[in-house]
């Protein structure tokens, strides 16, 4: 009896740690950033259209863009394992706890890369296999590994690769590369800063500790808030191009003039009335905004396209 008691345990146990190292790997693709991403690739492959998307094409498309941006996900793990552990938000992470070694995290993010391109190169097209590489590359390699540490910039200029979804939703079901889609890539660039730096502020002095030269840390707090304020006027502007070109209808100028609005309050009450909750509600509530903003572009598209 104790035999087959102890056996018992010790597979509850063995179960245990398995499912554990699952939710490692699961967790390094920062599955939560990747579903925001496919959520603006999904959109930039319907309004890439006025008839419905193919089944394959959707389905290989957001999983060839999906595992390349998991994989640059798992290489800025890797890339920021030492920076992660100095940081409250980030020092549970599975490789600063050393739940998963470097080395299996790379190999786990060749896999990913491998297979989300071939399933882009074969099923999709060529042109978005490439910029869904060049994207993973821009992220993982250009602002992880070299712009993250060298300048308050980092962001606005890193910001790109992580705005480049829609297009590469766009590309998938066209093959080819429209202004319409550059703008939807626009309004998600103009978005990061003020979307980031909000996370900087409430986050300054464990960026401060890390040596990482974000805004706040390098220009101070008020300046961060002045730069949040003037982007967000700047992205309420940006956002309404694509009504003025005739890209869209009324449901999402009305959509997103209500979503801007509440931008520029918590954008405001951060510069001129903020407490010490300001700066992280802003930070999620511009999660929300982009969230919503991109199921007002689907629903404005497709209310137009039946009606």
């Amino acid at each position: 009896m104790s035999k087959s008691v102890g056996t018992a345990s010790h597979n509850i146990m063995a179960k245990s740690k398995s499912t554990l190292h699952w939710r490692d790997y699961y967790e390094m693709t920062k599955p939560k950033v990747v579903m925001l991403l496919l959520l603006t690739a999904l959109v930039g492959m319907c309004l890439a259209s006025e008839t419905w998307i193919s089944w394959k094409i959707l389905l290989a498309g957001l999983t060839g863009i999906g595992f390349l941006s998991s994989a640059a996900a798992v290489i800025n793990h890797v890339v920021d394992r030492n920076i992660d552990a100095q940081m409250a938000r980030t020092s549970n992470r599975p490789l600063p706890k050393g739940k998963v070694s470097p080395q299996r995290a790379l190999a786990f993010a060749g896999v990913l890369t491998v297979v989300g391109y071939v399933i882009l190169e074969l099923w999709v097209n060529r042109l978005t296999a490439l910029l869904t590489l060049a994207s993973l590359v821009g992220y993982a390699f250009v602002y992880t590994m070299y712009l993250k540490r060298a300048t308050p910039q980092n962001i606005v200029i890193g910001g790109l690769a992580g705005a480049a979804p829609p297009l590469l939703g766009w590309t998938a079901v066209t093959n080819d590369i429209h202004a319409h889609a550059l703008l939807l890539v626009l309004i998600i660039f103009i978005w990061t800063p003020p979307h980031f730096w909000a996370l900087a502020i409430h986050r300054e002095k464990d960026y401060a500790r890390a040596q990482i030269p974000m805004l706040p840390c390098t220009h101070g707090i008020e300046f961060t808030k002045t730069s949040i304020l003037l982007y967000t006027v700047l992205l309420t502007l940006i956002c309404v191009l694509p009504y003025l070109i005739g890209m869209t209808g009324v449901i999402y100028l009305f959509g997103s003039s209500a979503l801007n609005a509440g931008f520029l309050y918590y954008a405001w009450k951060l510069k001129f009335a903020s407490d010490e909750h300001t700066a992280m509600k802003t930070f999620k509530f511009s999660i929300i905004h982009l969230m919503v903003l991109f199921v007002v572009l689907l629903a404005d598209h497709y209310m137009r396209f039946t009606f």
